[in-house]
């Protein structure tokens, strides 16, 4: 097959007649995937909301598959994984760290069952990362997950590397940039570097209020660019699929959410600004729309706060990431130890494959990271556990100080789940996942937080929204008014 010849497959494959600019991107990247065997490169690809990149991914990805060509669906998060899967149109998906790392029993104390690099052996492989400008080039493990991305691909035999992202969203925590979608720092870990960017709305998506607003806030972003003074205030606007709520009326209208939606609560989500205002946001929707009254129950939705690794596989898990949704199928027994409290919980993981069913598995939780309006554990509450497993008198007390070091590292109360509930969260906890009802919470919106990372963080929010986007109590200049 010729670059030509998958080009044009790619183009027949397409819903929609293609523009332009999705035409030239399209033949740059079949012309990508076909080059020979050679130089180590990478096709950068920064697509905005609505212009078509989820469409054009998946349509490479079934091409590329129906001639023989192997396919590596690659993304940051569990969720993102499953998102890239679906619009794949089944094609597997897996997570970054689950791909490129292999277990190792032996790793550090306190790193959860740190991991070890995997070996590539793929060959002719061509490897696509959605939701790139995700990615960190620091895990806050120590790891350099941009980097170890790109050895663990280019030790395979004539591999390639695509990454799709858009520079407009959020960069990873503590960056102001994506390094993935930066051709410097691409560069710089010896890759040449092909870009390509579509920023024009695709046609079957002009009429969607939710793109309509995007495409001002990154219109205005990119015009910043350019310009020394401040950006103006953000301007959104009301639609059919853009509905101003006042405070007082969101209960009623989560509550018909939930109960409209196929999934439930698993169909939407409320987005805000701080994990002080998703703790509050998270304990009014269990009291006042879901009326739950113990801490923990069956049905509950929790986020995953802090990397997992599992020091064993269990039921074909060997980790679970920062960001991964699970939903609490049983709830076994709570108690409290060592200065926290825990529960035994069994827990359902979504697939990260469009039709594959959820993995359930029972494991221990921390129940005082629940309702938290801090982002983790406080260092104190680590410390009460650690010297109270470590203690002469405690479980490992006849034990010489290496052993119970080691033995650590199996702990089932060291090594719990780190959870929230998952209701309501910040803005990068969002980040690469979509629902149909997307709850963006600006209230309180300070002065100061006026600017471009306001902007991103619009931006960012408004495009996790399929079907319909909830403005909760806008500022009226927000709202142009």
């Amino acid at each position: 097959m010729t670059d030509c010849e998958l080009a044009a497959n790619v183009l027949l494959e397409l819903p929609y007649h293609a523009n332009e600019q999705q035409v030239a991107v399209v033949s740059a990247m079949a012309r990508f995937c076909m080059l020979p065997p050679g130089e180590e490169r990478v096709f950068v690809l920064n697509g905005y909301a609505g212009t078509g990149k989820t469409s054009l991914t998946g349509a490479l990805v079934r091409v590329l598959e129906a001639n023989k060509r192997p396919v590596v669906l690659l993304a940051p998060t569990g969720r993102a994984a499953k998102v890239s899967s679906i619009n794949a149109r089944g094609h597997a998906a897996s997570t970054i760290h689950r791909k490129i790392y292999r277990h190792n029993p032996d790793g550090a104390l306190g790193d959860f069952g740190a991991h070890l690099p995997a070996d590539n052996h793929h060959r002719n492989t061509v490897f696509i990362v959605d939701e790139a400008s995700m990615i960190g080039a620091d895990d806050g493990r120590g790891d350099n997950l941009l980097e170890d991305l790109v050895t663990y691909v280019f030790a395979g035999d004539n591999c390639k590397l695509i990454l799709i992202g858009d520079t407009a969203q959020l960069p990873p925590v503590g960056a102001d940039r994506s390094p993935a979608m930066n051709s410097d720092v691409l560069r710089s870990l010896g890759l040449k570097v092909t870009r390509a960017t579509l920023t024009e709305t695709a046609r079957q998506a002009a009429d969607s209020g939710i793109l309509l607003n995007a495409t001002r806030l990154r219109k205005v972003m990119a015009a910043a660019r350019h310009t020394d003074g401040p950006l103006p205030t953000p301007r959104l606007a009301a639609t059919p699929d853009v509905v101003v709520v006042d405070g007082e009326d969101l209960p009623e209208i989560l509550t018909t959410a939930y109960d409209s939606a196929e999934n439930g609560p698993a169909d939407s989500i409320l987005i805000t600004r701080s994990n002080r205002r998703a703790a509050e946001f998270n304990a009014a929707i269990r009291t006042n729309v879901l009326y739950r009254e113990d801490e923990i129950t069956r049905g509950d939705m929790l986020i995953i706060s802090r990397n997992h690794y599992f020091t064993k596989k269990t039921n074909g898990l060997d980790f679970v990431a920062n960001g991964d949704i699970v939903t609490v199928e049983k709830v076994y027994g709570t108690e409290a130890k060592y200065g926290l409290r825990f529960a035994d919980v069994s827990l359902s993981l979504p697939s990260a494959t469009a039709d594959g069913e959820p993995v359930v598995f029972d494991m221990k939780i921390v129940l005082d990271t629940l309702g938290s309006p801090e982002a983790s554990l406080p260092q104190e509450k680590w410390n009460m556990l650690y010297y109270g497993l470590m203690d002469d008198l405690g479980p490992y007390g006849d034990l010489p100080p290496e052993i119970r070091r080691r033995r650590l590292r199996y702990d089932p109360y060291w090594t719990a789940l780190h959870v929230k509930y998952a209701y309501a969260v910040t803005c990068h906890k969002a980040q690469g996942g979509q629902w149909h009802n997307v709850f963006v919470d600006l209230s309180y919106i300070p002065d100061d937080a006026l600017g471009l990372s306001l902007y991103r963080w619009l931006y960012t929010a408004v495009t996790r929204a399929r079907t319909t986007l909830y403005l909760i109590a806008p500022p009226e200049a927000l709202l142009g008014k």
